[in-house]
């Protein structure tokens, strides 16, 4: 594997700074879906679908936000973005003296302001990048977003079960303000010194269509296939008594999808977006072979993860180079959105395959629904673009 590439890239100035400080920032959000189900299980007394109901409340918050964060991001900068911050903030230290219907209906609003932490980094990643650098840039941020998967979820819920749901609640606040108030001091630069971003501003019809709503598909099937994985991966083994090795399954799959990111970006040519999709949704579909058994499933679950960062860091390679810089804010907070709605389609999906006919169906009508979104993809692929990413 030729990791010179990687090397060229962290010695750009600014470059290891900020992907350390985004690591950092992003922790505290990926934290927050496990939490809040602990908390409403355990503190509140509610059930899963309780749980389920606040979760999907703020997936619908964030996706509808996530575009309005980037556009404010464009229009206005970066700093009056992170001041919102402050709402996130004392959302997440306030919570703990929420009832569950308060925690409900803020749950949303919250999702509605939260600090897209995940574009930001994004967007100041392709400022600091020249375009002929960017895919092991971006397939570094890919890796780093693995990273912050493996530690936040199992930060949350070591601190939930050592002291209490509402101190992990406390600390997901503070942390998000903290790496907010780093975030506003350093300011970073948001639009590359040779990109142009006077003049008037292109309509939306002029750029998002083709190319970029290709790669819009791309996140979007990607959490799809990776949501309906891990409803049929939990369903599995709880069906013989294994959950115990949930934990390990999931960074045996984060592992996997590094190592891909880390092959993905050492390379001169690769695959398209849409072809890593649907190779990442075809790779799923025989992965219920390993049902019920813990090292048989973990192995299964290697190749269609090792595909999982490489589709990734494509759909923001796409997104730097086609849409245009003046809103490339709003296009990385499309993409967040198409990361939540994947996933808000990809669970019920897989979820209705497993209650009818057991874990293995959810792997291949998860697997089947990302090959129909991956043909999708390619045709708008196929489209011209009318504006270029330098207009």
């Amino acid at each position: 594997m030729n990791l010179a590439p990687f090397r060229h890239v962290l010695a750009l100035p600014g470059v290891r700074p900020l992907m350390l400080l985004m690591l950092f920032a992003r922790i505290p959000p990926t934290a927050a879906g496990v939490t809040v189900t602990l908390h409403v299980v355990t503190t509140l007394d509610k059930g899963y679908a309780a749980a389920g109901t606040v979760g999907f409340a703020t997936m619908i918050g964030l996706g509808l936000g996530s575009p309005l964060m980037g556009k404010l991001v464009d229009s206005k900068g970066l700093r009056v973005t992170l001041a919102l911050s402050l709402l996130e903030g004392v959302f997440w230290v306030t919570a703990p003296l929420m009832d569950y219907y308060l925690l409900l209906v803020l749950a949303f609003a919250n999702g509605l302001v939260a600090v897209p932490m995940m574009s930001i980094g994004r967007q100041a990643l392709t400022a600091l990048v020249p375009e002929a650098q960017r895919r092991p840039a971006f397939s570094l941020d890919s890796i780093s977003v693995e990273l912050s998967f493996m530690v936040g979820p199992a930060a949350g819920v070591l601190i939930a079960t050592k002291f209490s749901t509402g101190t992990a609640l406390v600390a997901i606040g503070v942390a998000i303000l903290v790496a907010s108030a780093v975030l506003f001091v350093v300011n970073p630069v948001l639009v590359h010194e040779d990109e142009v971003v006077d003049g008037p501003q292109p309509r939306l019809k002029e750029w998002l269509r083709g190319p970029v709503l290709a790669a819009l598909i791309i996140p979007f099937g990607a959490t799809m296939v990776l949501s309906g994985m891990e409803i049929a991966s939990i369903a599995s083994l709880e069906r013989v008594g294994e959950q115990s090795w949930l934990g390990l399954v999931f960074v045996v799959m984060c592992a996997a999808s590094a190592l891909g990111g880390l092959v993905y970006g050492s390379l001169k040519r690769v695959p398209s977006g849409v072809v890593l999709l649907a190779v990442m949704a075809l790779l799923e579909i025989p992965v219920g072979l390993g049902d019920g058994n813990v090292a048989l499933l973990a192995i299964a679950l290697i190749p269609m993860n090792f595909a999982c960062a490489p589709t990734i860091a494509a759909s923001t390679e796409l997104i730097s180079r086609y849409a245009p810089p003046s809103a490339r804010g709003l296009a990385l907070g499309l993409q967040g959105s198409a990361f939540t709605f994947g996933v808000a389609a990809g669970q019920p999906l897989a979820g209705v395959a497993v209650d009818h006919s057991g874990p293995p169906l959810g792997f291949v009508v998860a697997g089947l629904a990302g090959l129909v979104i991956a043909g999708l993809g390619f045709l708008l692929s196929r489209q011209r673009q009318a504006v270029s990413a330098t207009s």
